[in-house]
């Protein structure tokens, strides 16, 4: 094995916390870490290239803890969860996920979570990177709503690749391989407490396996890796470069606070005309009324690949004019393109439509193009 990434260099203390994962992480080779939701997240076993193929070919086994969990429970949990989220939850039955927006009464955009419905009135909120367990303690102190909130001891792993599914059918059989895109199934595995559901960042075959018992992800990882080896499963990090292809976003990147829904595209998690009311409704019928100022738009950038990405928001031109700003992008070894997400003026933001973009080294041609740049492998449903 490779020789474990040195964290001195990272941090030193207890003040950022390590996953139940982090040991097994470590063993295996983690050439680096990031922070994310006060978590150490790795995020280099490989080469980046190389992951990407093996994501692509084989089978992968992410550390992805760092999706800390809001838990909402109590007499008025669907209420409250649904005040949140402008996507009408009376459509998401027990059992089932959403994929979902957590909104400002701006109408901005908080998170953008997957939303698990253990019960009538029981919620996880599985987050990207921001504090949503305080936003959601703040918005439920003067709501008058019977509530609990918490962060429960959930950490998901997620198994993606083409071969996922093999590795879910030999660890829970065929029946929970079977699951539904974004349906999930409470059970064991070796005693071990889990939640494992039809959900994963790429445009593959994909799940997640959230463990519900933090002393015990050594043996659930090792478990894992034994149940992969046939299908030559290798641990990774989220694949950026899957991603972006597959047009998945994501937030503090693609999604930002002073993003809408409709400005990103996800105008489909806004049901305006459920009879409940949630936290930014005025705002977003008043945008969609109005239309949108800026969009979140595809784009093929010329040039020498763009291997590294973009380090910051490079600037995006119209003739002389900034119209708007990479949010990322990177070179495609499978289209042998470079591609990315623009976040540019709505006048700018139609197919075929010709900017230029600030990169390192020098201004390079790009043209808007449609979403996904690759369609996904994997069988989509509602979500």
């Amino acid at each position: 094995m490779a020789v474990p990434f040195d964290m001195s260099l990272v941090q030193r203390g207890a003040r950022l916390r390590r996953t139940p994962f982090f040991a097994a992480t470590q063993r295996y080779g983690a050439r680096g870490y990031t922070v994310y939701n006060h978590t150490l997240f790795p995020i280099c076993f490989d080469d980046l290239e190389a992951e990407f193929w093996h994501l692509v070919n084989h089978v992968t086994l992410w550390d992805v803890s760092v999706e800390r969990q809001v838990e909402i429970t109590g007499p008025d949990a669907f209420a409250f969860t649904n005040l949140l989220t402008p996507r009408d939850l009376a459509k998401c039955a027990v059992g089932q996920g959403k994929y979902v927006v957590i909104t400002a009464a701006d109408g901005g955009i908080i998170n953008d979570p997957v939303l698990l419905r253990l019960g009538e009135n029981h919620f996880w909120l599985a987050l990207a990177d921001s504090d949503v367990l305080l936003w959601a303690r703040g918005v439920a102190l003067k709501s008058g709503m019977n509530v609990t909130i918490t962060e429960p001891d959930v950490s998901p792993l997620q198994v993606q690749g083409p071969k996922a599914k093999a590795v879910v059918e030999s660890l829970f059989g065929a029946q929970v391989a079977g699951l539904g895109y974004y349906w999930f199934v409470e059970t064991t595995l070796d005693g071990i407490p889990v939640v494992v559901t039809r959900t994963g960042w790429t445009g593959e075959v994909g799940y997640e396996i959230y463990l519900r018992d933090g002393r015990r992800g050594d043996e659930l990882w090792e478990r894992v890796m034994e149940a992969g080896k046939p299908f030559n499963i290798a641990p990774a990090p989220p694949s950026t470069l899957r991603s972006i292809e597959g047009g998945l976003f994501s937030y503090a990147s693609d999604i930002t606070r002073a993003d809408d829904p409709f400005t990103v595209g996800l105008e489909r998690l806004v049901d305006l005309d459920q009879p409940a009311d949630f936290i930014g409704k005025t705002a977003l019928e008043r945008i969609r009324s109005e239309g949108v100022k800026r969009r979140l738009v595809g784009v093929e950038i010329a040039g020498a690949p763009l291997t590294a990405g973009n380090p910051h928001f490079w600037a995006v031109r119209s003739g002389n004019r900034v119209v708007g700003h990479i949010t990322r992008c990177i070179h495609s070894p499978a289209l042998g393109k470079n591609i990315g997400f623009a976040n540019v003026s709505a006048a700018c933001s139609a197919i075929g439509t010709e900017l230029a973009v600030e990169a390192a080294g020098g201004p390079r041609k790009a043209s808007v193009v449609a979403l996904p740049f690759i369609e996904s492998k994997k069988t989509i449903g509602p979500r």
